[in-house]
């Protein structure tokens, strides 16, 4: 569906954000790794953790993944244990454009059978469960957070061992909550600089899965852009294991303070900056929030440098590309200095389109991060704007309580 949004000249509400995918699929597959019937509590609603549901409940044949690259990697590590079971994984035509080679090289380096059904190094796999050993592996760390992940939750299963992680490591907060979620089910992690350490076995825990802050990000750029505001979050906390928490921080250089109280967050804008001096932000960290900034900085008209990008090539889109071609079409150049930086220094081009119209190239967080560009660009129409319950399905419903007129395109 494309859907066409109105924003209006401030924001009062009250949202509940969605609990967290990422945090959702780790303690899914750790329980399913327990082989008993721990309950993860408000796991995530959304398509991501729906897939993985099912893939863990079929466990057997054709498991198609559709455009979720968490569960294809973490799914190829948890069938490599199953032994005597045997499953081909399989995705849409970008997820066979995602290479996976790190995993499988790693995965296979402990004992696991894993064929290519297509390309080398990329989706779908053959995976041919067996009796893995523990024991030390080395792993690139500069391509995806996610194949480090899916090895350290197998490692309490088969054994335990180190995992050396070479060259600079992407998206580490991811790592660290990988390690939080495995350390609260039992196991022990223990990260120093390059290395990390996994023993013990797991225990078969409840877990109880926290509110989302990856889908804070547009309310932050709703609260700088309408400053007038009042919006509240309800169910972040200050202390949560999410990298993406760095958004207080972010919000703070803005002039945005976060206000913590027992229901959640509330954002207060008095003290609001907006435009003065350039920023940067190195997004390494946190990739998932590179889109809602990018686009908020420029709605600011905020000159910035931003690096640590270069992962984010190889996502559901080539959120770079897509994210430059979106921005263009609201007449901002934004300038692609390498694979790995981005910036914008307030290079503009006249635009002809009185409603502009984003393609989101089926990524749930390109949408996300072009909504708020309605309140300069009233009209603006998101293509294909059902991809958000990839991670956050009532993002549109949250946006229409919150006082945005959206209206839905004949096709």
């Amino acid at each position: 569906m494309d859907l066409q949004l109105t924003a209006p000249a401030r924001v009062n509400a009250t949202i509940a954000l969605p609990t967290s995918k990422s945090i959702s699929n780790r303690a899914l597959l750790i329980s399913a790794l327990c082989g008993s019937e721990p309950q993860v509590l408000h796991a995530s609603a959304c398509d991501d953790t729906a897939v993985m549901v099912q893939a863990l409940s079929q466990g057997s044949g054709t498991i198609d993944v559709g455009a979720a690259g968490t569960a294809m990697r973490f799914l190829t590590a948890y069938f490599a244990t199953r032994d005597g079971f045997t499953v081909t994984l399989d995705g849409v035509e970008r997820m066979r454009q995602r290479p996976i080679a790190v995993l499988v090289q790693a995965l296979r380096s402990l004992g696991a059978h894993i064929e290519y059904l297509g390309k080398d190094g990329f989706p779908p796999l053959r995976v041919t469960g067996t009796t893995m050993h523990g024991g030390d592996v080395t792993m690139d760390g500069g391509v995806s957070s996610q194949f480090i992940s899916a090895v350290m939750m197998i490692m309490p299963a088969i054994g335990g061992g180190t995992i050396t992680l070479t060259g600079d490591t992407v998206s580490l907060p991811y790592i660290h909550m990988t390690a939080a979620v495995m350390q609260d089910m039992g196991s022990s992690v223990v990260i120093d600089g390059n290395s990390i350490a996994i023993s013990g076995k797991y225990t078969a825990t409840d877990y109880l899965v926290e509110t989302d802050w990856s889908a804070a990000a547009p309310w932050y750029a709703l609260a700088a852009l309408l400053p007038q505001s009042s919006i509240s979050l309800s169910g972040l906390t200050a202390d949560s294991i999410q990298g993406d928490a760095r958004l207080v921080e972010l919000g703070r250089q803005l002039g945005i303070a976060s206000r913590f109280d027992a229901s959640g967050m509330t954002l207060d804008t008095e003290h609001f900056i907006g435009c003065c001096c350039s920023a940067f932000a190195d997004m390494s960290s946190t990739p998932d929030l590179a889109l809602s900034w990018t686009v908020l900085l420029c709605m600011l008209e905020r000159s910035f440098r931003m690096t640590g990008v270069r992962t984010l090539h190889l996502k559901e889109s080539d959120r770079i590309e897509a994210l430059s071609e979106g921005l263009l079409r609201l007449g901002y150049v934004l300038k692609i200095e390498s694979e790995d930086a981005i910036s914008w220094y307030g290079e503009k081009i006249s635009v002809t389109q009185s409603a502009p119209v984003i393609d989101t190239h089926g990524d749930h967080r390109l949408a996300m991060a072009f909504a708020p560009a309605a309140v300069r660009f009233p009209g603006i129409t998101i293509r294909n704007a059902e991809v958000v319950s990839k991670s956050y399905p009532s993002y549109w419903k949250h946006l229409s309580s919150a006082g945005f007129t959206i209206s839905e395109l004949a096709q």
